[in-house]
Formats: structure tokens, sequence, C-alpha cells
């Protein structure tokens, strides 16, 4: 291949429009959203006017040294790649030693009709837990056929994504906190048709479905499998029903006030409950996403005060059981949503609170780093076509050992959204340089207009104001522990450059984006807390041979093809791993191993594949790399299946039906 042939091209470009994923997902998990306006109307800038107003490449690197970025120059077109073997390479023969914290074999992707889970040889999988499972004392077995409302508060939620692990002193011995986004009710009862005509009962069990699970892991050795306890003091669901507290500067404003809590300061459960991340002092972060379409409000208010899509919403049904869901009825519900939830669950008899600090998006999840001077720093993905990356740095410092103090860090501290400026298209690289733009300091409001109780419960319209770039729906954003650079899972945008629509920029180089992208960002000084960053595209994601995909300078032809890239994470190593959601190649979603750093920068390998129409959620890389935990989530969600047609049967279990679980994945 030659090197012309391989370069990436920054103009626009056919591609086909829409994913793999099923109405029935596009319905549950986010109301449809694509179906509907773009809520982000705002006129920030875009490609012609970053080419336009771009500095010269010499310049901005010139720029960036001077504020001491490391690594500024790293990106790069599509150069050809010789085979490190000569001649002809399989990618599925593996000739390369990876020297890698884990050893495996690529494994080739799985079509989408195929319903399994595929793992390289000489590994095993098995379920750790699947929905249903009981973990509380005297919750039944999980029964499909007589399920309750009362059963499910005491079983593992539905839908599991985002999966941590959370040691004990004792080595043999962990806590499993993971999301349990949201229900799929053609799969859990078998005479469903809508919630209109649901059961009371049935909205209950699938209300109950949501929230968290918190379960005692233990093994007997480090050489064995983990088991979950069936009961243990630190089992804990949390449901949409669980009593919270907002904490921070929008605490008890106005827009958070019910009638149920005229004081704006005791929020009752959560939802929608997508990535997270764990923070240096043990606890858990949830992010709540798609709260939106569990409203009730076919009016339309539209305007600024709307971004979220609440309003012209028909909800799920629960304002049947609970009036607070019907925006009609409590129109400042909603705003109780779309926050950042920390959990501690070394305590289960706590509160989870809500941070407003960290602004009210639809929050993929929050990844909690350490500034160079020990402030807590919190990178967070607004997932939703042309939605915008944001940070939050704490205003005390962390101390170590001391817990008290360090479970106030989140509830103080200043909002950033990113701005990201391209260098020009001349280099044929898709980098630049960015800034992270204040939206609070101090506690008070730096946008324009705006209060600060109004930039923290109305983020996304501050955003707008500051002029931040629009994003192709920034999903998890995690920082490398050892290369210290940052992440950014870029999903897919196919309305991209459309009629009407936001066009290129080179941080979202491409028009009818369905396969997503990964950007990284080299923050200035490699200080978490910086507020000037240089940042590239390691990879442009899809079919290799597809010319406007980039895989950081690697070969193309010896990498796994991977689409829509969502949480990440890390090995001890510095690898970065992707879990993907929407797989636009025809393949069953999976975990791909990516090389960031040296001569094979660039290169995906898949390590295992999830069931059809299953999502690849929360991967947590353990042991060394000897074992991998992922959760499955929504297996056999495809338009049309049914309790009586499945489309999956995973985890294969002998009841013939689908239940998410999370899997942990041993080598042999």
């Amino acid at each position: 291949m030659t090197t012309d042939a391989c370069q990436p091209t920054l103009t626009l470009l056919p591609y086909a429009p829409a994913g793999r994923r099923s109405p029935m997902t596009c319905h549950y998990r986010c109301a449809t959203s694509c179906a509907t306006p773009v809520q982000n109307r705002s006129a920030n800038a875009y490609f012609g006017d970053v080419v336009r107003s771009a500095v010269s490449r010499r310049g901005v690197l010139a720029g960036l040294v001077g504020l001491g970025v490391a690594g500024a120059a790293v990106a790069g077109a599509r150069p050809a790649a010789a085979s490190p073997g000569g001649g002809d390479v399989n990618l599925l023969a593996d000739p390369f030693d990876p020297g890698h914290a884990v050893e495996f074999e690529v494994i080739a992707p799985v079509p989408a009709e195929v319903d399994s889970f595929a793992v390289p040889a000489g590994w095993t999988w098995a379920p750790l837990i699947s929905w249903g499972d009981p973990i509380l004392p005297g919750a039944p077995e999980f029964d499909h056929e007589n399920q309750s409302e009362a059963a499910q508060l005491g079983q593992f939620g539905y839908n599991n994504d985002y999966t941590t692990i959370v040691p004990l002193q004792d080595p043999n011995r962990a806590l499993l906190v993971c999301n349990n986004e949201y229900t799929n009710e053609e799969l859990m009862f078998r005479d469903w048709v809508d919630s209109d005509s649901a059961t009371e009962e049935q909205l209950r069990i699938s209300i109950a479905a949501h929230g968290m699970s918190v379960v005692e892991l233990r093994r007997a050795g480090a050489d064995q499998p983990w088991g979950h306890l069936r009961e243990s003091v630190f089992n804990r669901r949390i449901t949409p029903w669980t009593p919270m507290a907002f904490t921070g500067p929008a605490a008890g404003a106005k827009a958070l006030r019910t009638s149920a809590d005229p004081q704006g300061r005791t929020p009752v459960g959560t939802f929608g409950n997508c990535a997270g991340g764990t923070t240096p002092w043990g606890t858990v972060l949830s992010g709540e996403e798609n709260f939106n379409g569990y409203f009730s409000s076919p009016e339309t208010e539209g305007g600024q005060s709307d971004r979220y899509s609440v309003y012209g919403s028909s909800g799920r049904g629960w304002e049947r059981v609970d009036p607070r869901f019907g925006a009609g009825t409590e129109p400042n519900e909603a705003h109780r949503f779309g926050w950042i939830v920390e959990v501690d669950p070394s305590d289960p008899t706590s509160t989870p609170r809500k941070h407003t600090a960290m602004g009210r998006m639809k929050h993929e999840g929050a990844t909690v780093s350490l500034a160079a001077d020990g402030r807590a720093v919190a990178y967070m993905g607004d997932d939703e076509r042309f939605e915008y990356l944001y940070k939050f740095v704490s205003k005390e410092t962390y101390r170590e050992g001391d817990r008290e103090h360090n479970l106030r860090l989140l509830e103080d501290g200043d909002l950033f959204v990113a701005v990201f400026e391209g260098d020009g298209i001349d280099d044929e690289r898709y980098d630049g340089r960015g800034r992270w733009v204040a939206l609070t300091r101090n506690g008070r409001s730096v946008v324009p207009g705006m209060s600060v109780e109004e930039v923290l419960v109305n983020t996304r319209a501050a955003a707008d104001v500051v002029g931040a770039t629009k994003m192709d729906r920034p999903e998890d954003v995690e920082r490398n522990p050892v290369n210290g650079r940052v992440y950014v899972a870029c999903t897919n945008n196919t309305q991209r450059g459309t009629l009407g629509k936001t066009g290129v920029d080179e941080a979202n180089p491409r028009p009818l984006n369905k396969d997503g992208h990964v950007v990284e960002i080299v923050e200035a000084r490699d200080d978490a807390a910086a507020t000037e960053f240089a940042w590239n595209l390691v990879l442009v994601c899809g079919d290799p041979e597809d010319q406007s995909t980039y895989f950081g300078g690697f070969d193309p032809a010896l990498v796994s093809p991977i689409s829509c890239p969502d949480n990440v994470a890390f090995d001890t190593t510095g690898n970065l791993w992707i879990s993907t959601d929407g797989n636009t190649l025809g393949s069953n979603d999976g975990l791909f191993e990516v090389v960031v750093d040296g001569p094979d920068r660039g290169r995906v390998r898949q390590f295992l594949s999830v069931p059809t129409g299953a999502e690849t959620c929360g991967p947590v890389i353990a042991d060394d790399g000897r074992t991998v935990f992922v959760a499955v989530q929504h297996p056999g969600e495809v338009d049309g299946a049914t309790i009586d047609e499945p489309a999956s049967t995973f985890p294969y279990d002998g009841t013939g039906q689908p239940r998410p679980s999370v899997v942990q994945v041993r080598k042999d």
C-alpha cells in the first residue's frame, strides 16, 4: 500500500448513515434521541472557521513547548507500514510478541447473527453475577415467570454497565459495584405489550431493576476465580427510590425544589446510570445519562431551557405509580437527574450524594485523577450528538488517609468545558491545541448572564455561551496512569455535516461519522489541573480498508476492525482497552487492546466478543492481566425479539432467556 493511499483525508467523504443499533435499543436507552431534533443549536465555530483562523503548525508546537507540553507532535498521517516479518502477514496468526500486561492471541470478529461469547485460546469465561441473582437477605432465587417488585429490590439489577472492583483489606475479598442503566421490558415480561397496558407491578419491577448494585466478591486464592456472596453486610441495591442528597453551589436552587422537597436538597433515586469512575479515596461515581425519556411531558417547551430533550417525551409509564415522573405535575423533578452520584460502597448505610458543582448533563461518567498539587480532577463526557467535554477541578486537595476530608472533595471546585483548535489541514494530521474554558470559579459563575445555579443546572446552555467545541458523542474519558495522557472515546455522530447540522472540524473530521474516533489529550506540564493542552486523534475507527480510518500510524492491514468506541480502561503497561457499542461492521461488539506508545502505536487487537445484540461495558483489567471483567449489557436486544423468540440466550444458563451479566475472563 502506498503512502498516499494510506493518508487520512480531511475533506467530506461519502459515508453510510446509521449504525447497527436496533430500534429497541434506541427506544429504551435514549428515548430514540436520534429521531428528535439536535438539541445543540448554538452557533459555535466549526471546521471552516477553524481552518481560516488556524495558526501554522510550527507556531502551535512552539507555543506548546513553551507551556511545557510533552509529546505535542504525537500524531500523524497514515503512513505506509511494512510488515515487521516481511511479506504478507495473517493478522490472526499474531506473529508479534507484544510484551504487554495481557498476553493473548487475537480473535476474529464474530458475525452479528452468531450468538456466542468468544475469548482467546487459553482463556476461559464464566458469568460472575446475572440479572435477578439474589444479593440481599430474604431475596428469592430468580424466577423469570414469577417476578415481583419485592424480589427485584433484593436481586441484582438489570443491564449492568459501568463495573468496578473496589478492593478490601483481604486480597481475596473485594466489592463489585455496577450501574444498572435501563430495562428491556420485552425481554423481561412474557406478556409485555407497552407501558400503557403494563400492570402497575410490572412498572414497579422495572423501576426496581434500575440504579446500582453493590456485591461482595470472594475467592479461595489469587489463582482462583471470584464468586459473589448471596448475602453480605456490604451488599446493597440503590434504586430510583433511594434517598439521596444534593451538595455544592446549586443545592437548594429554585430549579431543584419540588412539592415533596421544598428545600431542593434531598432528591430521591437514580437511573440512567451509564459509566462512572472509582476515586482515589475508594468511592464510586456514577453518571446519570439518558434521564430525559423517563418523564411524561407531551408538551414541547422548546428553547434553551430544554437542552435536555425532556419536553415532548411520552415517558415510560412510571408516572402511573409515582406522580413525580409526570413533568406536568412536577416540572422540576427532571432537573434533579443528570448529575454525578457518589456512592461509598464500604458503608451500606451511607447516603449517595449528587454533586451539583460537577454540572448537569447526560453524563457518560466521571473519572478522577490527582493534579500536581493534589487537587481532584474529574473528566466527564456528555453523551449526545454535538455535545461537549468537561473537567472539574476540586478546590481542596486530596489527603492520604483522611477519608472524611476526601469525601467532600467533589462538593466544591471549578467546572470547565473544552475548546479544541485545529492547526490546519496542510500537515495532513488531525492535531492541534485546546483550552479548558471556565464555567465556574470559586463557587461563582463566570458565564455572562447566568447565575451559578443556572450554570450548574443548565450546564449545556452555559457551555454554548462560551463557545465549546461540539463533539461526536464524547463518552468515556480517562487519564492513562502510565503516560499521563487523557483519552476520549467519541462513539459516533451520523448527523455530522448533514444539511443544516454542524460540519466537520479537525477534532471531529469525518462527516456522517458512524464508527467514531478516539482523541488523545496532552495537558500542559502533564498536570491534570492545567487549562491548556495539545491533542491528536490516535484512532479514527472503522473498516481498516476504508481510507478515512487511521490507526495511530500503524499499518491498517495488521489491525482488528473496531467500530463505535465507548468505555475505556488501561492495563499496568498503559495500553488502552476499548469496549464497543453499536459495531457497524457486521460483527458483534467486543473488547479491544490498543497500543498507544512505541513503534506499535495504534495497533488494535480484539480480545473478546459479546453475544448477539449485546454491548460490551465496564472493562476491568485485574490480577496483573490474568483476569478481565466485562459487563454484558442488553444481550439479545434485537428489534422484534421477545421472550418466546429471543435473539440471544446468554448467559446460556438453561433458561433459554437472555440475562445481562458481569463476566470474568481468566487466563488458563
